[in-house]
């Protein structure tokens, strides 16, 4: 799991003097709205990645057509309790077999770093109050074994794999 901190992160919003540009020029590194998205996929060049912000209450099946242009995906918790981005993410991962990267952001705690990596996050920003360094220990706890289940990273579970 990468750690992100969103201050120094290259991927930046395209913003104006009043706020988010709705149809932003083209250019390295932007971090868009999926309304910027679709506002510029039309017209921006295929070969230029971008991230795209993707709401918690939108079907990530939207996204399908595009994920070959997507570099990074930022599926949003605005609550720790609030489990819709996990569903999208293990959906990108298992069904359209997104290689990108696929960053959780919000209302990130420490206590969901094991999900997150089951479902296929790889990259996180913590809320300010959470320690990398807990979070860390929380993704090493299992990793010399794995775990039982099987997750969007090794489907089978841990008693096909130790017999193979």
């Amino acid at each position: 799991m990468k750690f992100i901190n969103a201050t120094t992160c290259p991927w930046q919003h395209a913003v104006g003097e009043d706020g988010p540009k709705p149809d932003p020029d083209p250019a390295p590194n932007r971090l868009l709205t999926l309304e910027q998205w679709h506002a510029v996929k039309g017209h921006w060049p295929a070969d230029l990645k971008v991230a795209i912000e993707f709401p918690n209450d939108a079907d990530i099946n939207e996204l399908a057509p595009d994920l070959g242009r997507i570099a990074i995906v930022v599926l949003e918790f605005p609550k720790w309790t609030d489990g819709r981005a996990y569903s999208q993410a293990h959906i990108l991962r298992s069904r359209h077999k997104f290689a990108g990267a696929i960053r959780a952001r919000g209302e990130v705690l420490v206590d969901m770093m094991q999900l997150l990596a089951r479902t296929g996050f790889d990259e996180v920003i913590l809320r300010g109050d959470q320690n990398q360094a807990f979070a860390q220990k929380a993704l090493d706890l299992f990793a010399p074994v794995g775990f039982y289940q099987g997750d969007v990273s090794e489907t089978r579970p841990w008693f096909q794999r130790s017999a193979a």
